[in-house]
């Protein structure tokens, strides 16, 4: 997203609208996916959305790219039939030596290091009915690919944006509150993320029906699944009116058919 301003993305989200609509462009065309057994949200919404604009979406395992053969070659004879490919793998380095082969372009459907579709997915519900760069965001988590792909987006399209945590987990640049409380009486939108190996050191942060009750009227609780209840979320916060619920994430679907478009014309 460091290469998309905000006129970059209202065009892009001119795109959703008309994929929401059913009138986006079709193609004749097939994307090779890797996606683990694990991912079901992405996986789903990039397969389904690829069917329906006319792309055949053939999936393999994220391990069929961790071999010895050279991934320039690999590249090289997938864009023998392949438009476009759609990789969810640890290690960004495996998508970036796909793209350097100059073969066929490649889709981060998340990395160690960021998730960016998910970020695009969720900015555009909120622009449905607000302006983006008036509404004040809380990321509360640790430094990881979630919370790195908000700061990229805040930077991006120029929305408020600040993470709750303990110090030695900040994200290096982002503005930061220790005192999740606090950081709450201000937050239109609360994301979280799972703790991963920081369970313990985030324990204090987890989100609650009582802390949402501190943030400004009409906040939204946008919190990044998978989550666990009891853990970066206790079960009230998802009976509270500011849960957005799962229909907020329906709209993976036309967001990832935009974002295929974007690799094919």
């Amino acid at each position: 997203m460091r290469d998309w301003d905000g006129p970059a993305l209202a065009a892009f989200f001119d795109l959703v609208d008309e994929y929401e609509a059913g009138t986006g462009p079709r193609f004749d065309a097939a994307a090779a996916m890797f996606f683990p057994v694990s991912s079901l949200r992405t996986r789903f919404s990039f397969e389904r959305g690829a069917t329906l604009m006319g792309i055949q979406p053939i999936s393999f395992p994220p391990d069929a790219l961790d071999k010895s053969e050279d991934l320039m070659d690999v590249a090289g004879y997938l864009g023998q039939w392949a438009d476009l490919a759609v990789a969810r793998h640890s290690d960004i380095g495996v998508l970036e030596r796909l793209v350097a082969a100059d073969a066929l372009p490649v889709i981060n459907a998340m990395t160690a290091v960021s998730h960016p579709c998910e970020v695009l997915s969720d900015l555009y519900v909120l622009s449905r009915d607000a302006d983006l760069t008036q509404l004040r965001f809380l990321f509360v988590g640790a430094d990881g690919n979630i919370g790195r792909a908000w700061w990229e987006a805040a930077q991006a399209f120029g929305f408020e944006i600040q993470q709750a945590c303990p110090e030695h987990l900040r994200i290096e640049g982002m503005p930061w509150s220790e005192y999740l409380p606090d950081a709450m009486r201000s937050a239109d939108v609360v994301i979280t993320d799972g703790p991963g190996s920081n369970a313990n050191d985030l324990a204090p942060y987890r989100v609650t029906a009582e802390l949402l009750d501190r943030a400004p009227r009409g906040v939204r609780f946008v919190p990044c699944p998978p989550f666990v209840r009891g853990r970066e979320v206790s079960s009230d916060a998802l009976l509270h009116s500011a849960f957005v619920g799962y229909e907020f994430k329906r709209f993976l679907l036309p967001v990832h058919q935009a974002v295929m478009v974007r690799t094919l014309v």
